[in-house]
């Protein structure tokens, strides 16, 4: 895969398992998706985050997240439902214009996360240790199981 994060992200995020279980790990357990891919891109970058990039990165997700992120998805997902006495179509298109919106939102994120992470260090690196430590550095729940099969997803060939 690539070696930019929105590149590999793209690709990643198309694998079976990958987008499935980012999203379970978002609405169940209140994590950011484009953190841990980050996590994940670094550490097949033989890159290692230490601490304080962990941080600063949760720091600008949780930032991201608060001021377009979460608001663009709820738009989104409110319009989903038929609204009374709104034409469906009207409804979709602005759905779909909120969506792209949306995407190009978490595409920004990525792009300010990218160079958070250091220089690569040495051979690319399993993604589950990364994975967790990003989790952790958003939230005190580290919900292991989701986080071992998005690994695993992640590590599977195309």
């Amino acid at each position: 895969m690539s070696g930019r994060l929105w590149d590999w992200a793209v690709a990643a995020y198309a694998r079976p398992g990958v987008a499935d279980t980012c999203l379970e790990l978002q609405d169940l357990y209140g994590q950011n998706a484009p953190l841990l891919l980050w996590a994940a891109w670094a550490a097949a970058q033989g890159r290692a985050p230490d601490e304080e990039a962990l941080e600063a990165a949760a720091d600008t997700a949780r930032a991201w997240e608060d001021a377009a992120i979460k608001p663009l998805r709820a738009v989104r997902r409110t319009m989903k439902t038929p609204i009374p006495d709104v034409d469906d179509a009207a409804r979709e298109a602005v759905r779909e214009q909120v969506k792209t919106v949306e995407l190009q939102a978490e595409r920004r994120l990525l792009e300010g996360l990218e160079p958070l992470a250091p220089e690569p260090s040495g051979a690319p690196r399993p993604p589950l240790p990364a994975l967790a430590a990003a989790s952790k550095a958003w939230s005190k729940v580290v919900p292991r199981a989701l986080l071992e099969r998005l690994a695993s997803a992640l590590s599977a060939q195309p």
